[in-house]
This record gives structure tokens, C-alpha cells and sequence, in this order.
């Protein structure tokens, strides 16, 4: 029976979101499709599904995004071109990643996820994420006041998964990196940083941080999101040059080592002030010029950090 509703909830957002139809997607302004064509396999490696209906929320002092389950967001995926997809377990669920291994279900194997946990999880517990899609854990640490886990998680829960061959996923300021970095110089998994490690504005490349994730992509042992575009400018739309001069540094120095993620449903943004999701794709155009360094950053590159097969 889950199955069915399932298949009958894809179906009806498939038929929504008919090629070329102009619509209204929730959590995104616009109606329009972006100039710029996603490749085939397309990778979006960073957004997060709300679905409290099926998945009830922890108590959070955060409030959460509405109408950001499985069929709004392929609504988006019709409207942007991608059809891969890598789901981050939002601080409204706490350590519960019951709705990220769903929703990977949900999407079938164009999915995968990062999940959220304490240095409690279980062996078994962990294996059967893994089963589920799960290639990584993450530390949002940015606002302390509504973290779930603490910088002291990190080295026991890395030692944890590495032998499953996930990754640590970092959301987190640049000062907390520069705080941290014989830490991220330690752990024994390959690190993943989000939103172009957002450095400090208006320093942007030339604060410290910048430098120490850049030594770790040097050493083949991290990667960058690039992602997060209005959260690491303050002039804003529609080019967001300070995220722009951030994110050209990353790409001339380790194009290999990005992914693109659209941070949809914006869950640190109100509802009446939500961005663009085809502006946010469409800068890839500007970040990313050449045509196959910027299918590297969205089909391969994807394939490489969250296992997915490879592209012919």
C-alpha cells in the first residue's frame, strides 16, 4: 500500500511538472526553466526533504520549511534539469534520519543521502543506513543554539564510518574552521565542506579559512559544495559576486573536487524571501565557463563522492 501512494504522489508531481509548463514550485520563486541545459545525470548533492506528516519534527527552536516533501521537490528537479539527487538530513529531525532513507527510497537509485548522528549508533544501526543510501554524516555547526551535535562528535564518529567509506560533511563558519583545523587535518574519512566553506565576508578568499580548505582539496582529501549563493553575499541577486569570486577561486584550483547542490527547500530563509532556484543553477554558467569542467562538477564529481554509477 505505501508502495502505490508512493508511486500515485510521484505520478501526480510528474504530471504537474510537464516540460515547458510554467508553475509555481514551493520554496522558490519563478516560473521559468534556466538557460543553462543540465547534462544528462545531473547531480543536485545538496537539499533536504520536511515531510512531518509521515516523519513528525523533534522540538526545534528552528522553524521548518512547508511543502518540501519528495513531490515538490521533483517538481524542482523537472523545472532545473537534474535527475540525481543527495538528501541532508535537516536539524528538525534531530538524529532521526527515518525521512532521508524514505525519501532515498522514494527516488530509487538516482538518490543518495547524509544523515545526522551521535557517537551512540550502533553497528547494525549503521549498516543499515548504509543499505538505505546513507554515504555520509554531517556537522552543522554554524549556530550553536540549534546544533544537534558538537564539535567533540566529530574524531569518534569519523573513526565510525570511515571503514563504510562515508564522508564528514561540514556546514559550519570560517572561523569555526580555523578553530578546528588540526581536527579536519586528523580525521581518518574524506571531508565535505558546504556552501564554499563559507569564509567570512568581506574577506571572503583571503580570510584563513579559505586557505586551510584549500590546503585539504590540495591534499585530495576534501571537497566543496558549491552552493549557498546568498548566504555568502550580501550584495545579493541576481549575480552574487562575493559568492562568485569564492567559488571561480575553487574551480581554477580543484574543479575535481566540487559539486553543486541547489540547498532547496532554503530552509535558513523565510518563506516570503526564498531565491530563485533557476538564477541558482544559471550561475553555474558564470562559476563553472567551460562546458566540461562544468559536467564534471555535476555528473562526475557526483558519481565519485556519493557512489552513484557511472555515466557512459
Amino acid at each position: 500500500m505505501i508502495a502505490r501512494r508512493n508511486f500515485i504522489r510521484g505520478a501526480i508531481a510528474t504530471i504537474a511538472a510537464l516540460p515547458g509548463k510554467a508553475q509555481e514550485i514551493p520554496n522558490s520563486v519563478g516560473t521559468g526553466h534556466p538557460k543553462l541545459k543540465a547534462p544528462a545525470h545531473a547531480c543536485d548533492c545538496h537539499m533536504h526533504v520536511y515531510d512531518p506528516a509521515r516523519f513528525p519534527f523533534a522540538p526545534a527552536a528552528r522553524a521548518a520549511p512547508t511543502r518540501a516533501a519528495v513531490p515538490q521537490y521533483r517538481m524542482l528537479q523537472n523545472r532545473i534539469g537534474t535527475t540525481r539527487v543527495v538528501i541532508v538530513t535537516p536539524r528538525n529531525y534531530r538524529v532521526d534520519n527515518s525521512a532521508t532513507v524514505d525519501a532515498i527510497a522514494q527516488l530509487g537509485a538516482d538518490a543518495r543521502g547524509v544523515a545526522v548522528l551521535f557517537p551512540t549508533v550502533t553497528d547494525a544501526e549503521l549498516k543499515k543506513l548504509h543499505d538505505g543510501g546513507i554515504r555520509g554524516i554531517r556537522f552543522s555547526l554554524g549556530d550553536p543554539a540549534v546544533a544537534v551535535v558538537t564539535p567533540a562528535m566529530i574524531e569518534p564518529l569519523a573513526k565510525r564510518v570511515a571503514v563504510l567509506g562515508w564522508h564528514i560533511q561540514f556546514n559550519m563558519g570560517g572561523e569555526q574552521i580555523v578553530e578546528l583545523a588540526d581536527v579536519l587535518r586528523r580525521i581518518p574519512t574524506q571531508m565535505v565542506f558546504d556552501h564554499l566553506a563559507n569564509p567570512p565576508l568581506p574577506a571572503g578568499i583571503a580570510h584563513p579559512s579559505h586557505g586551510i580548505v584549500r590546503g585539504l582539496l590540495d591534499q585530495g582529501r576534501a571537497w566543496v559544495k558549491l552552493s549557498g549563493a546568498y548566504i555568502n553575499s550580501k550584495i545579493g541577486p541576481p549575480s552574487y559576486p562575493e559568492a562568485a569570486a569564492i567559488a571561480r577561486d575553487f574551480v581554477k584550483a580543484a574543479p575535481e573536487r566540487l559539486v553543486w547542490g541547489s540547498d532547496w527547500p532554503h530552509p535558513g530563509l523565510p518563506d516570503d524571501h526564498k531565491p530563485d532556484d533557476t538564477l541558482l543553477f544559471d550561475l553555474l554558467s558564470v562559476w563553472v565557463p567551460d562546458e566540461a569542467t562544468r559536467n564534471r562538477v555535476l555528473v562526475r564529481n557526483p558519481e565519485t563522492l556519493y557512489g552513484f554509477a557511472k555515466s557512459a
